[in-house]
């Protein structure tokens, strides 16, 4: 591995509330469950005012979509569910240290609060290693593993041109 992101982390906490408990619970449940049901091994549930606002699993191979993950997943049933992008306010708690894709879409809904149970350390030890998106990033894009093309970004500027000059934009 050439990166550190599977030797840094967040230290297990020792003490917690209840009520985070209890939704860890549900997320662990929920994942245990999934396993039965054909998908992968992770649940998600996203709290907002001690009010549960959603639950996702994984079902990436069930749903043949690889952005079916359990993060994603709650984020897109609480946003429907309160007709918003942003979640602020909430909490998501999530059976496994979320990947890289569900991590950034934890931080475009604007959650505060991630609450995980295993690491993405134990993730990596069944299969589900994620450390070389990680190590792409880190790399320049001509020894990326996608060969990446850049062109036409004068014609693409246009849609830039016309948000940036947009009165009614609602930045996100």
């Amino acid at each position: 591995m050439t990166n550190n992101s599977l030797r840094r982390g967040c230290p297990e906490k020792k003490n917690y509330s209840a009520e985070d408990a209890k939704y860890m619970q549900m997320a662990i449940d929920l994942s245990v469950e999934n396993v039965d049901n054909g998908g992968g091994p992770f649940g998600a549930v996203i709290v907002k005012d001690g009010n549960i606002l959603s639950t996702g699993v994984n079902r990436v191979v069930p749903n043949s979509d690889p952005t079916a993950h359990a993060e994603v997943s709650a984020i897109r049933e609480a946003c429907g569910k309160l007709k918003t992008y942003k979640l602020e306010g909430c909490t998501i708690y999530s059976s496994c240290e979320p990947c890289p894709m569900c991590l950034s879409a934890i931080y475009w809904a604007g959650i505060k609060r991630l609450c995980y149970g295993n690491t993405k350390t134990d993730a990596r030890n069944i299969d589900f290693d994620d450390s070389f998106i990680y190590d792409q990033l880190d790399l320049d894009y001509d020894k990326r593993s996608i060969k990446c093309e850049h062109f036409m970004r004068d014609a693409a500027q246009r849609a830039f041109k016309k948000w940036a000059e947009k009165s009614d934009k609602i930045a996100y």
